[in-house]
């Protein structure tokens, strides 16, 4: 399974994927993670589940796009 996720940071959102969330939110959590390192304190705000590698980057780079973060916000936040 791969997960995609956002994290909560001090300014802003961050989007993710891991194939072993709890791990990686330990990471991000430790400052270990360049992107949030500086960004600290995150916390998470949602994740989805697909089986398919391709499809769960694929779709984390939709939500990383304009269109992406405008369905973030009509639909999840």
């Amino acid at each position: 399974m791969y997960y995609i996720y956002s994290l909560k940071c001090k300014d802003g959102y961050y989007i993710g994927c891991t194939d072993n969330i709890q791990e990686r939110l330990n990471r991000h959590q430790k400052g270990q993670i360049p992107a949030t390192r500086d960004r600290l304190p995150i916390v998470l705000e949602f994740y989805f589940t697909i089986e398919d590698r391709y499809k769960a980057f694929a779709f984390e780079k939709y939500l990383k796009s304009g269109s992406g973060r405008a369905f973030i916000k009509k639909h999840l936040l």
